[in-house]
């Protein structure tokens, strides 16, 4: 009876604190300042399992069976904010990804599973190398002219066992696995289209991208995932395809529409002076109207050119003048004469 007792208070211990049927695991994964890393738990689901996160022995996320508990960070640890909402718990599976990784992130990441018929543990070491930022920019920042190429270095020598994808605006555009033959890029990927048209190039051993011959719409942000069986890493690059020039048909375009726009502004000048012009000329004509009419208003009358060069003041004072008093004098010399004329007859009579 006694033995029985003690078989009993072990098997119901073992459940309690996972001594029965745990297993451990230990992977160490190196990341780069600013890529995200995620750490599985290889469960296909959560169903009948808790699974908790710790981060140097405190718990930083947790999720239950049910669904009904869940937290991340600040929410399981009362107020800290060693992460600040840079976790994310899959509701699926429980991996734990990080992102925006930091170097006070490296450490030691354990996971604990815990289910009716088996609990398990697996530690993650985490090292986050510090890259400093003119580095980082130089691996991550590519700015080229259209038309030259442009690689991608992932930074790693690649293992036999991962799998690297590059996307390009959440399309697979390149693939390489465990082995050489398994690659694929462009249209060969699933889901791949025909926008870079065989102008990719895979390293082998190092997975790093190559894009040829680039164009504008090459630009964009690109992301390489590394999938191994306990985490993923993804790292973002930017690429900046600037114009390399204008082609003769593109200046000639320009200088055709800079032609149109010079004739079209001539135009309007001339057609504003025309317009300034007519106006101009019937102001003057209504002018030289009013003066006529105020001229004949006072009593002059409109002269000929001819007449208009003669001084009005001599007329006026000389002219006239003399001329009346020739007639005058020649009408008192005509009257005296007949006067005489008339005396000597009736003399002569009587």
């Amino acid at each position: 009876m006694k033995i029985r007792f003690n078989l009993i208070s072990l098997f119901m211990f073992s459940l309690a604190h996972g001594v029965s049927g745990v297993e451990k695991d230990e992977v160490s994964a190196f990341v780069m300042t600013g890529d995200s890393v995620t750490l599985h738990t290889d469960v296909t689901t959560i169903q009948q399992q808790d699974i908790k996160w710790y981060f140097n022995y405190t718990r930083i996320a947790e999720i239950t069976e049910d669904l009904g508990d869940i937290c991340t960070d600040v929410q399981c640890n009362e107020g800290a904010e060693r992460f600040r909402h840079r976790l994310e718990l899959d509701h699926w599976t429980g991996s734990l990804t990080i992102t925006n990784t930091r170097t006070t992130d490296s450490g030691l990441y354990e996971l604990k599973i815990i289910s009716i018929r088996i609990s398990s543990e697996k530690t993650f070491s985490v090292t986050v190398h510090d890259v400093p930022a003119a580095e980082q920019d130089e691996m991550k920042r590519k700015s080229v002219k259209e038309g030259e190429s442009v690689t991608l270095d992932t930074g790693v020598t690649k293992n036999p066992n991962d799998l690297m994808t590059w996307h390009f605006k959440a399309i697979c555009i390149a693939e390489i696995s465990e082995e050489p033959r398994k690659i694929c890029t462009d249209v060969q990927c699933k889901d791949g289209d025909e926008r870079f048209r065989n102008r990719l190039k895979l390293d082998h051993q190092t997975g790093s991208l190559t894009i040829t011959n680039t164009t504008i719409t090459d630009s964009g942000v690109y992301q390489l995932q590394i999938n191994s069986s306990s985490f993923s890493i993804i790292r973002s690059f930017s690429v900046t395809v600037t114009d390399s020039g204008l082609s003769s048909a593109a200046v000639a375009g320009i200088c055709a529409a800079v032609v149109g726009v010079v004739v079209v502004v001539i135009v309007i000048l001339l057609l504003m002076a025309v317009s300034r012009y007519t106006q101009l000329h019937s102001l003057v004509r209504r002018n030289d109207t009013r003066t006529k009419h105020s001229n004949q208003a006072n009593g002059f009358h409109d002269l000929s050119p001819n007449q208009s060069d003669i001084p009005l003041v001599d007329d006026v004072s000389e002219t006239p003048s003399n001329h009346t008093n020739a007639v005058v004098m020649n009408t008192i010399d005509g009257l005296s004469s007949n006067h005489i004329e008339i005396e000597s007859a009736a003399a002569t009579e009587m």
